[in-house]
């Protein structure tokens, strides 16, 4: 995965990696083989780059299984917690997020989730954040006390209204 440094916060958020990004755009985590399109509107929420997507761009929806990722790197067996689900990501090779300080406010919405993992992969919990857009850099503060929890492996950010995955936060 890509990290946004962060000299403030003792986490680090984390977009798809180029190699997984590069595997997806050939066949994604559910088989397939995704057609490309050109986003006519702009607002698709990029999880290569972490930020939402402009008019005339060329992107891709692919079936992503973040936490399947995760573990095969660690040896974690997640079992029934193993989820594939829909995010975009650009048709070609992009630049990646910009570094920046903290949680991607690019890519907030008014009511995400954070959803707590152990080392084995199950989920812990999740904690709702209601918190507007204009004031998205609160949000290193509650990801900071879901991460004060030693038993917490990684954190998935993820949009309530539809559950799709946003981004993957760990500890430095």
């Amino acid at each position: 995965m890509t990290t946004l440094h962060d000299t403030t916060t003792l986490h680090e958020t984390r977009a798809i990696a180029p190699d997984v990004l590069e595997q997806l755009r050939e066949r994604d985590d559910a088989g397939a083989a995704r057609l490309p399109v050109t986003d006519p509107e702009g607002g698709a929420p990029l999880r290569c780059c972490l930020r939402r997507s402009a008019a005339g761009e060329r992107i891709v929806l692919v079936s992503y299984a973040p936490l399947r990722r995760w573990a095969a790197g660690t040896g974690a067996a997640p079992g029934p917690y193993d989820e594939c689900g829909p995010v975009f990501i650009h048709a070609e090779e992009c630049a990646g997020p910009a570094t920046g300080p903290g949680y991607p406010a690019a890519l907030h919405g008014a009511r995400r989730v954070l959803r707590a993992y152990d080392a084995r992969g199950h989920i812990l919990g999740g904690t709702l954040v209601e918190i507007p857009v204009e004031r998205a850099a609160e949000v290193d503060d509650v990801l900071s006390g879901v991460l004060a929890d030693p038993a917490v492996a990684l954190v998935h950010v993820r949009a309530v209204e539809f559950g799709c995955f946003m981004a993957e936060v760990r500890r430095r």
